[in-house]
């Protein structure tokens, strides 16, 4: 099989919104595991696919700069975590007025099971300067950008670059990797192979793919993707950087829109929050109806966690509603917070269901 008869492969089963850069959500199976298959996770780029020599140079402010192979990286210490990564922008459809940027509907999410090495422990051996206040990454891809910043002039020829603060980045707790497998499988071209950043809790863009360079620097970085997209653009206050991802639940069976029989019948779905574990999901049957308790199962650290309820189905049309609350005491709201680019919509969910 050729390079671009896997990447197809990999794409077939996706829901297509753009098709270069290639950009795709979930379909709706692809949220019914605990763990997404690699051909059924959602896929998001700035850019087309890069070309990438291989290596990994570490630089900046450090004692100790370094260039690093996938084979160096497996040297270290292995470590393998299931997280949840959603792309920030999920969910911008529901927002109105609509905004500006790629029509996401509710399904760029996904969770995989990815390895690699402890950027942490990368760090360690770099040695950062006591003056690195944060960590620039940079990806391989590269190209024109349509932009509604006035950071670049428009339609500049950019590299995807993002920043993390030193102290997480250099944090072995926070588990951030530089990952070279997802799944039991070395990384495929949609999700940057040879190896990308997975930031747990925080919102994908984080999580550079196709990652070539990383340098400590000294001062807080300002770029097109730092600080004039991935920003919440408010209406009324001060900007804010998009970081950890809002607690969130979705409701994945039944399908919305679906029609099941009349009886017993298990609702199950996903809740997941960058701030803590749920703690509560709550179902709503109708629009004034109190929240009803479900069954929240206890998964790893860094994934959604899978609930339940066992409901009494009656014939008609019924609405369904889940509502999430994590272990900081954050709940979703009922309506998604407007901002510019269209971030962070955590709003609870309407779904149907034709009961007969």
């Amino acid at each position: 099989m050729t390079l671009t008869d896997a990447i197809a492969r990999n794409r077939a089963a996706l829901t297509m919104i753009k098709e270069e850069p290639f950009n795709a959500e979930a379909p709706h199976d692809g949220l019914r595991d605990a763990v997404t298959p690699t051909e059924l996770h959602y896929v998001r780029s700035n850019f087309a696919l890069p070309d990438h020599d291989g290596t990994l140079q570490v630089g900046g402010a450090v004692g100790n700069p370094l260039t690093l192979t996938v084979d160096d990286l497996r040297s270290l210490p292995a470590v393998e975590h299931a997280v949840t990564l959603e792309c920030a922008g999920n969910g911008r459809l529901d927002i109105r007025p609509l905004p500006t940027g790629e029509p996401w509907g509710g399904y760029a999410v996904s969770t995989a099971r990815w390895r690699g090495a402890r950027l942490a422990d990368v760090l360690r051996r770099a040695q950062p300067g006591a003056d690195g206040v944060e960590l620039r990454c940079e990806g391989a891809d590269s190209g024109k950008y349509h932009l509604t910043s006035v950071l670049e002039p428009a339609d500049a020829d950019l590299t995807f670059v993002r920043s993390l603060p030193l102290a997480h980045a250099a944090d072995p707790a926070a588990e951030i990797l530089i990952a070279y497998e997802m799944n039991g499988e070395p990384l495929v071209p949609d999700h940057g192979a040879p190896f990308r950043l997975v930031v747990p809790h925080w919102y994908a863009v984080a999580s550079v793919k196709w990652l070539k360079r990383i340098d400590v620097i000294t001062s807080p970085f300002a770029g097109e993707f730092q600080t004039g997209h991935y920003i919440y653009q408010w209406p009324d206050r001060p900007f804010e950087p998009v970081t950890l991802m809002r607690v969130r639940a979705r409701i994945i069976d039944p399908a919305p829109g679906t029609t099941i029989p009349a009886g017993r019948y298990t609702i199950r779905g996903k809740a997941w929050s960058g701030s803590g574990p749920i703690v509560e999901v709550g179902l709503s049957f109708t629009g004034d109806s109190e929240w009803s308790p479900v069954n929240v199962e206890p998964a790893g650290p860094y994934q959604w966690q899978e609930w339940s309820y066992e409901w009494e189905a009656t014939p008609g049309r019924h609405s369904l509603r889940a509502r999430a609350r994590d272990a900081s005491g954050d709940i979703q709201p009922e309506v998604p917070p407007w901002n510019r680019l269209g971030y962070g919509n955590n709003a609870v969910e309407l779904s149907y269901v034709e009961v007969r």
